[in-house]
């Protein structure tokens, strides 16, 4: 289960890396399906989002990160 996040984590980071933001979103997705509770996985959609110019749900997405996991102020 968590190797699944992983691979779906490590495809969507490629992406990101690629510029292909959509794709990389749909895989962080697809992560969160499995964990909805997963701080970094929220972080990463909202890195995908913020690429692709949509702020204001990237910033729900580091918010609901930080509800999370409240420590993390280095998140974004």
């Amino acid at each position: 289960f968590m190797d699944e996040i992983k691979n779906l984590v490590t495809k969507g980071h490629l992406f990101l890396e690629d510029g292909k933001f959509n794709d990389a979103l749909g895989f962080f997705e697809q992560a969160l399906l499995l964990n909805q509770n997963d701080p970094d996985l929220w972080n990463h959609k909202g890195t995908a989002l913020r690429s692709l110019g949509r702020y204001e749900e990237a910033m729900e997405c580091f918010n609901k990160s930080l509800e999370i996991d409240p420590r993390d102020k280095a998140a974004s």
